[in-house]
């Protein structure tokens, strides 16, 4: 089952808003995020370098007390009160660690002295410990924390320099006295926390120039929204138009011929009042005896029977091709060659085949009318001519009808005014155009009046290529016949032909009785 036209549209414009959004919110989100991910990428290198300098400071700071503050103290004989260089490392950073800063230093070895407090070291510490006694010359770094906090960690050895290992090696708490220069005796880690917050407000007016782009941003997705609603309300309002206007044409179309409906609703025609002259080939039936047939229907009886011939025979019209210009009481006048047209011969042709099966159709008409109780059969005269007619609107401004006018209009409801019930009469220019595939016999040349010269009609006998006809049906009083030979089977032929035959015997019968009668 296909959706309304109205969700389907609503269903884009939902779709092409979630594309523009996922489009924009990008565009409105993406930077920022860059930038924040490349500030924290800066803050981190920033803090990798403050606390390389940091560590290099201390370290200037403990060789030049072991080298020049102690060695001074020793010649004169004071050594012993000064503490050691690494003692004064320690005592310097837990004075630094000790406030509530940034920056926390910490000195630590896994060979403390035996009266020091030891000293916990966690996963990151024992694996630098390693890889530094690996290799003294590369600090060992990590970096952790979140998408608003950093935290930067380095550890750089602490190398035993000769004035560390005359102290070391003689010294009664010291854990370990076979000290050589180089050794790698601890590990100094400087940690630096910050908030990127406090990076990023360095940067105030690209944060400015962020959120005016993003105010934009969103101010351009909403009113792409507010547009998408209206355009949808919109189509809403022009797809029950649209319906309505469906609706209404569908019922105009029942009162116009589908040839004249496609070309007014398609533009290839106008609706103004114009005509055109065109060689048409104009159809013309009436039903004998219909004034006849109105005494003896009730109302409701005879609308039904001439609505169902009506219908029929349009059915037969726009299967041929035929334009149906009007219903005139129980008169059909159809015409062929506009709006469409296959040509004059193709179009004469149409309509001589159109007609010799609107006579077979009224027979199986005529066999169900008689069934519901229709007494007489109804019979339909029928005329074809073709010639030059004025073919357009005609009529006022506010009210038109399409329609043709013209003498050969005219001679086509006066040859089927002289055709036999039942019977189709062309005029010569038709029969000049189909003579090649019908059977037809001329009759005697006719005066019409409204036409100068003499009229020669011609009745058709049916199609050459059917070598006879191949529906035959009449009543008579005590006779219903309807024979379609198309439709014998081979079973069906032969029982069709003995009860024909059983027929004509009865016939040949009761006239051998009649004859002596007569005599």
């Amino acid at each position: 089952m296909r959706a309304p036209l109205s969700h389907i549209q609503h269903h884009q414009h939902r779709t092409a808003t979630i594309s523009l959004a996922f489009l924009v919110l990008p565009l409105v989100i993406g930077l920022p995020l860059a930038v924040w991910l490349d500030l924290r990428g800066l803050s981190t290198r920033m803090m990798q370098g403050e606390a390389t300098e940091i560590g290099v400071l201390i370290d200037e700071m403990r060789a030049y007390y072991a080298n020049d503050v102690l060695g001074r103290l020793d010649g004169d004989g004071h050594g012993e009160e000064a503490p050691m260089p690494t003692a004064m490392s320690i005592e310097l950073g837990k004075r630094i660690s000790a406030r509530d800063g940034a920056v926390k230093i910490r000195i630590f070895s896994d060979f403390p002295f035996r009266k020091r407090a030891g000293h916990p070291i966690d996963a990151f510490e024992q694996m630098a410990l390693e890889q530094l006694r690996h290799d003294a010359t590369r600090p060992v770094v990590d970096v952790s924390g979140t998408l608003v906090e950093r935290t930067v960690r380095i550890a750089t050895p602490i190398v035993m320099g000769p004035a560390c290992i005359a102290c070391h090696n003689s010294h009664p708490d010291s854990p370990k006295q076979n000290w050589r220069v180089g050794d790698v005796r601890g590990v100094q880690e400087v940690t630096v926390r910050r908030p990127i917050e406090a990076s990023i407000f360095s940067f105030k007016s690209l944060l400015v120039y962020f959120a005016v782009v993003a105010a934009c941003g969103l101010a351009f997705i909403r009113m792409q929204s507010r547009q998408a609603a209206l355009i949808r309300h919109m189509n809403g309002e022009l797809a029950q138009a649209n319906a309505f206007l469906g609706t209404v044409s569908a019922k105009i179309a029942r009162y116009l011929s589908p040839q004249v409906y496609r070309s007014i609703f398609s533009g290839a025609k106008d609706v103004a009042i114009t005509a055109e002259r065109k060689k048409l080939t104009i159809f013309f039936s009436d039903i004998k005896d219909f004034t006849a047939l109105t005494e003896r229907l009730q109302p409701e009886d005879l609308t039904a029977l001439l609505n169902e011939y009506f219908t029929e025979m349009s059915v037969i019209a726009l299967r041929h091709g035929a334009t149906i210009d009007k219903f005139v009481g129980d008169a059909i006048l159809l015409f062929f060659g506009d709006p469409d047209t296959r040509g004059v011969r193709e179009d004469a042709a149409a309509a001589v085949r159109m007609a010799l099966d609107m006579q077979a159709a009224l027979g199986r008409l005529n066999a169900e009318w008689r069934k519901r109780g229709l007494a007489e059969p109804l019979e339909v005269r029928m005329g074809i001519n073709t010639g030059y007619c004025h073919v357009g609107n005609f009529g006022s401004d506010n009210r038109m009808d399409y329609t043709i006018i013209g003498a050969e209009a005219n001679l086509a409801a006066r040859l089927q005014a002289v055709a036999q019930p039942g019977s189709i009469i062309i005029s010569y220019e038709t029969y000049a155009l189909v003579r090649d595939i019908i059977e037809a016999e001329a009759l005697a040349p006719i005066a019409v009046k409204g036409v100068s010269r003499a009229v020669v009609p011609y009745v058709v006998r049916g199609l050459a290529e059917t070598a006879g006809a191949e529906v035959i049906h009449g009543q008579v009083q005590g006779l219903d016949l309807f024979l379609d030979i198309k439709a014998l089977d081979a079973c069906s032929a032969g029982e069709t032909r003995r009860l024909l035959e059983k027929a004509l015997t009865a016939l040949e019968t009761r006239a051998g009785r009649e004859r002596p009668r007569a005599m």
